[in-house]
């Protein structure tokens, strides 16, 4: 089967003409096919990060987690959200898995370094780090889904009832974990990886589809600058204000 049905108008002609003739398997072992992979399964994740920072935004209500806490409980059992959650696994893998290969890709494809070392004059640390930013990002993850992930669908969260309705009490869970400092020191630098990633994956996940349009270009270095300080800060500030009991 040939890939033809997603070829955005502002991609360039390179990378339509390859969409155009790519079979789905290539999709997954060429070259441009794992770059497109990386920077579709990126935009996904982008979205989701949104979403997230937009429910973690409810514990600032300040009205002892009822807002964050109905709100956690729509995620989780609205149907649409856990088909959604299920894909979302899917392309974190997927994006994980591609990037390793890219990055081993480029290494191999290095071969003897540059007589001159040219630094961040040639390219950022960060965006030649991706791998090692990725694979920190990635061990966060995983401590996130110990936390909370786990606990409110298997193992079981506090609970509590509103208005004759029991919901989970992740809002309590968060204030006992978020208690002990070094919980909060390692989410913190977690969000730091993920800001650095962002600072080169947000633009470069557009690139990937084939947008290198001047029109495009300025926008979306601000715009990926601007998402790669502003939601990682928000993630940062939610562990950072439960220890300091800055909500309640």
């Amino acid at each position: 089967m040939r890939l033809l049905a997603f070829v955005p108008y502002f991609c360039s002609d390179f990378l339509t003409h390859n969409l155009v003739s790519m079979t789905w398997k290539q999709v997954f072992t060429s070259s441009v096919g794992r770059k497109l992979t990386m920077g579709l399964t990126g935009i996904f994740l982008i979205l989701f990060l949104v979403v997230h920072a937009g429910l973690n935004a409810c514990i600032w209500a300040n009205d002892g987690g009822v807002m964050f806490n109905k709100a956690a409980h729509f995620m989780g059992a609205t149907i649409v959200i856990r088909i959604l959650e299920i894909g979302l696994f899917v392309f974190i893998f997927i994006h994980i898995i591609q990037g390793l290969i890219l990055e081993a890709s480029n290494r191999s494809k290095r071969g003897t370094p540059y007589a001159v070392n040219y630094g961040n004059r040639g390219s950022k640390w960060y965006s030649r780090s991706m791998g090692l930013l990725g694979t920190l990002v990635l061990l966060f993850l995983i401590l996130h889904w110990i936390h909370f992930w786990i606990p409110s669908r298997f193992t079981g969260t506090p609970e509590v009832t509103y208005d004759n309705k029991t919901y989970h009490d992740l809002f309590t869970l968060m204030k006992e974990i978020f208690a002990e400092l070094w919980v909060v020191i390692v989410y913190v630098l977690g969000c730091i990886s993920l800001g650095y990633h962002l600072a080169h994956g947000f633009q470069s996940a557009f690139r990937s589809l084939g947008v290198h349009n001047k029109k495009y270009n300025n926008m979306l270095t601000s715009l990926g600058y601007g998402f790669a300080v502003i939601v990682p800060l928000a993630f940062a500030m939610m562990p950072v204000s439960m220890y300091l009991g800055w909500v309640s």
